[in-house]
């Protein structure tokens, strides 16, 4: 097989089934996707921003998880129509093998950064449950993940799926079941949905957020995941059914994100702000036990790592695609799996605040979003690639102003970090 080819497919369905299918059988690839949502940094960035300024950057959740469905909508629809994911067809595209290098490299980065975030994650929970040292928490969390990787690798996507939507539903309930226990202000949750900032640390956590919100390797992964689920459609009938579902998928997967995501923030402002070390991972989970008992607690750092594992493996399968899809190299997932691991454990052995790691992770993928996002809507728009299902202008509007925003935020930020005091 070329790499100008399409990859093969499970093609026990054909396009006159899918027609009849029930949309629960077409749904899966956005909520797999989304878990990348739910991910550690999500948590140390949502409940850093709550615990520091309240509901001051609510907007910057809903804001986030708006964006979000349309470019996760558009990477399923461009893995779907094409049967290619992201990065395979800008590596077919970029023609000059440095062009190509430079391009993975930043998408390593990102793919690198998100591992941190889920690796330190896991160890944290593991240490807040069970007193397990950092390191070796980090450890286990790798090596578990590298059991749902094998679930992918033997069993195939659908049952890989079905993990994955399993720990979504652990994580959905530890991180909001504390919310029912302690209600959020509505008049000051509707205050925060009015843009505005405080200082060059709000626009910090902002772009952390959004980095969080918005993740670059969900938007190479999805368009990989839709690819591989659905078999080739022959006849735009059975393609537009699948992308109606796909809007349908994308929804539930965006409004399970934006409900826990919000909910960790608004925690965080009606029962943390104000309280000392609540900005920490670990201080948070103290306060927590102190306000609101040790079962929500517990759930709490059940959720933290149920997140760490499901995330982390999603992160490898993503960055995988990337490997492939620029490089032309194919690295097994598990050996991919351990060389990634490696950073986030020399980072918990040095001593280096693991909730800072994660913020900062975030800010690290927050500037990866425009190489993900800007190649995203143009390819979308390109009738020549697309065809009938190439964006219609208002969405590629839509896309270039997401786009738009997100870097100009990123350069506020720079602007505001290197010249405050």
């Amino acid at each position: 097989m070329t790499r100008t080819e399409a990859p093969r497919r499970d093609r026990s369905m054909t396009p006159t089934t899918v027609a009849s299918s029930r949309l629960l059988w077409l749904l899966g690839p956005a909520l797999v996707a989304g878990v990348a949502y739910l991910d550690p940094g999500n948590v140390a960035s949502n409940m850093t921003a709550g615990a520091r300024y309240g509901y001051l950057l609510v907007w910057v959740v809903v804001a986030g998880n708006v964006m979000a469905w349309l470019i996760q909508y558009l990477s399923a629809k461009l893995g779907i129509v094409t049967g290619q994911s992201l990065p395979e067809i800008l590596g077919i595209r970029m023609k000059r093998p440095l062009a190509r290098r430079l391009y993975w490299i930043q998408a390593e980065l990102v793919a690198m950064a998100t591992d941190l975030a889920e690796i330190i994650g896991g160890a944290v929970a593991l240490y807040l449950l069970f007193g397990l040292p950092l390191v070796v928490g980090g450890a286990i969390t790798g090596l578990i993940s590298m059991v749902v990787l094998m679930v992918h690798t033997r069993s195939g996507p659908k049952v890989f799926e079905r993990v994955i939507v399993a720990l979504m539903l652990i994580i959905t309930v530890g991180f909001t079941v504390g919310v029912f226990l302690s209600p959020p202000d509505a008049g000051q949750v509707l205050g925060g949905l009015v843009p505005r900032f405080e200082s060059a640390n709000s626009v910090l956590l902002a772009a952390s957020i959004l980095g969080a919100t918005i993740m670059p390797h969900a938007i190479y992964a999805h368009s990989s995941l839709a690819r591989d689920r659905f078999p080739e459609w022959q006849g735009t009938t059975a393609t537009r059914r699948l992308l109606w579902a796909t809007k349908w998928d994308v929804t539930i997967a965006m409004l399970i994100a934006g409900t826990v995501n919000l909910a960790i923030l608004l925690l965080a402002a009606s029962a943390l702000q104000g309280v000392d070390g609540t900005d920490t991972l670990q201080g948070a989970y103290a306060a927590i036990q102190a306000s609101l008992g040790p079962a929500i607690a517990t759930c709490f750092a059940i959720g933290l790592l149920a997140s760490g594992l499901a995330s982390t493996s999603v992160g490898a399968y993503a960055g995988a695609e990337i490997m492939e899809g620029l490089l032309h190299l194919r690295v097994p997932l598990l050996l991919r799996r351990l060389v990634t691991l490696i950073p986030a454990l020399v980072i918990l052995g040095i001593g280096f605040d693991p909730t800072e790691a994660l913020v900062l992770s975030q800010v690290v993928l927050s500037f990866g979003i425009p190489f993900a996002l800007i190649p995203l809507v143009w390819l979308t728009a390109q009738r020549g690639l697309l065809g009938t299902f190439a964006n219609r202008w208002f969405t590629t509007v839509a896309g270039a102003v997401c786009a738009v925003a997100l870097v100009a935020l990123n350069a506020v930020l720079l602007v505001l970090v290197f010249t405050s005091p």
